[in-house]
């Protein structure tokens, strides 16, 4: 592999990643929430409720989503509340406000992609996200049993 050509494929991919932020931020600003906000509401309301599984579906660290569910919290759009089996777990539901309030923030990421995607054929557009979907595997650090080898 050609380093130039990794490394400018590298920094398109993070241009394209900051303009996808910032277009959500601002089709989702008139509902006053960004998009790492609106992700995880809708994440909240498709069954992932605990705070560790949001940070992994968010791709962010436990801090960053303890400062998402405060945000949320304070504008009303979700609560937390210890689990009903083990008292150490938080458990995060929507309220009423953030379950209205959810539908309407899908269709910001739909025309978000159209307009990033634009003139793409679907087949480059499938084939530009088998080949993401293999460098994110690339990126991840190997998994160890826990046993040696050698």
């Amino acid at each position: 592999m050609e380093n130039a050509t990794a490394l400018r494929t590298a920094s398109l991919l993070h241009d394209c990643a900051r303009k996808l932020t910032r277009s959500l931020d601002r089709q989702l600003a008139p509902l006053e929430v960004t998009a790492q906000q609106a992700a995880l509401l809708i994440n909240l309301a498709n069954g992932a409720t605990s705070p560790k599984r949001l940070a992994v579906a968010l791709g962010t660290d436990t801090a960053g989503t303890t400062r998402l569910i405060d945000r949320l919290e304070a504008k009303n759009l979700l609560r937390r509340h210890r689990g009903t089996t083990d008292r150490r777990a938080v458990v995060l539901e929507l309220t009423d406000t953030g379950r209205r309030l959810t539908p309407s923030l899908v269709p910001a990421f739909g025309a978000t992609a159209a307009d990033l995607f634009g003139t793409l054929a679907d087949a480059d557009i499938r084939q530009m996200g088998d080949l993401l979907a293999r460098a994110l595997t690339n990126a991840e650090p190997p998994h160890t049993d826990g046993s040696a080898n050698g």
